[in-house]
């Protein structure tokens, strides 16, 4: 059953050709990748982690498809890990620091790209 977006008119069309992104509203790759999804026509759900940090079940789903790739081993947050901290594992270093998630996570309907690269530009139409 496909979910309906308020105030459209196709609302099952709408949410079936949407992109989730998922990342951080001050992140400039995000920034970049909604600007050019939204410039190309693409109806684009923003879900900062910092404001609703990913459930356990997503963040499972997602290392599964990911693995480890999923945490950002270059953010200011991992800098700012004590070397203990480091040893958790990627699931409860992101339930704990939904920050250190590599983003932006898209998602358009069963398929997902991490990071915005010309890998994920092409997957979603746009180069």
């Amino acid at each position: 059953m496909a979910e309906t977006l308020p105030g459209r008119k196709n609302r099952e069309i709408a949410l079936v050709d949407a992109v989730n992104l998922i990342g951080l509203k001050t992140c400039d790759t995000c920034r970049k990748a909604r600007t050019a999804l939204e410039t190309a026509g693409a109806t684009v759900i923003f879900r900062d982690v910092r404001a609703d940090p990913p459930r356990r079940d997503e963040l499972e789903d997602w290392l599964h498809g990911f693995g480890e790739a999923l945490v950002n081993r270059r953010s200011t947050t991992w800098r700012g890990l004590a070397p203990a901290e480091r040893e958790a594992s990627p699931l409860d270093l992101l339930l704990t620091h939904p920050t250190l998630m590599k983003r932006p996570l898209l998602i358009r309907g069963t398929r997902r790209h991490l990071g915005w690269d010309r890998e994920a530009m092409a997957a979603l139409g746009l180069g």
